[in-house]
């Protein structure tokens, strides 16, 4: 991902949640020492994700697929390939977020291997106050695509 990404990133974002990530965010992504990737598809960008790295350890903060583009399997692809970079950085496991509301995305991450391992209360903005996360993580040395 680069800074001349972040209009479709933005548009992808917005399309597909609720509560997007705003450009801001992306920008310190990028600035910082964070893992930022675009998925593409005929030189469209269709998805994306963010990674940081510390400690041996890898979170992955942000992944999108822009919704026309949903239900083909680049969520997956896209998935793994955060997953292989972040055990060629070092990281030992990987740790995110998903919310429970979310029952594609958690299956997908049950599928890759992922365990629950806590909750965090009222973590995501909704519609109606705030939503709880499912922490899940994945050991990484293990991890098998």
């Amino acid at each position: 991902m680069q800074a001349s990404d972040l209009d479709a990133v933005i548009a992808n974002e917005l399309r597909a949640y609720a509560f997007p990530w705003t450009r801001g965010i992306f920008e310190e992504c990028l600035e910082g020492e964070h893992d930022c990737r675009v998925a593409c598809v005929d030189d469209q960008i269709i998805g994306h994700a963010v990674a940081s790295f510390a400690a041996g350890e890898s979170h992955l903060l942000n992944v999108c697929i822009r919704r026309e583009s949903q239900g083909f399997g680049y969520g997956r692809e896209l998935v793994v390939h955060m997953l292989e970079r972040c055990r060629n950085f070092g990281a030992s496991v990987l740790f995110l977020e998903v919310r429970p509301s979310n029952h594609v995305a958690g299956n997908l991450y049950e599928t890759l291997g992922f365990n629950e391992i806590g909750i965090r209360r009222n973590y995501y903005p909704a519609d109606t106050g705030h939503e709880d996360a499912r922490v899940l993580v994945l050991d990484l040395e293990k991890f098998v695509p």
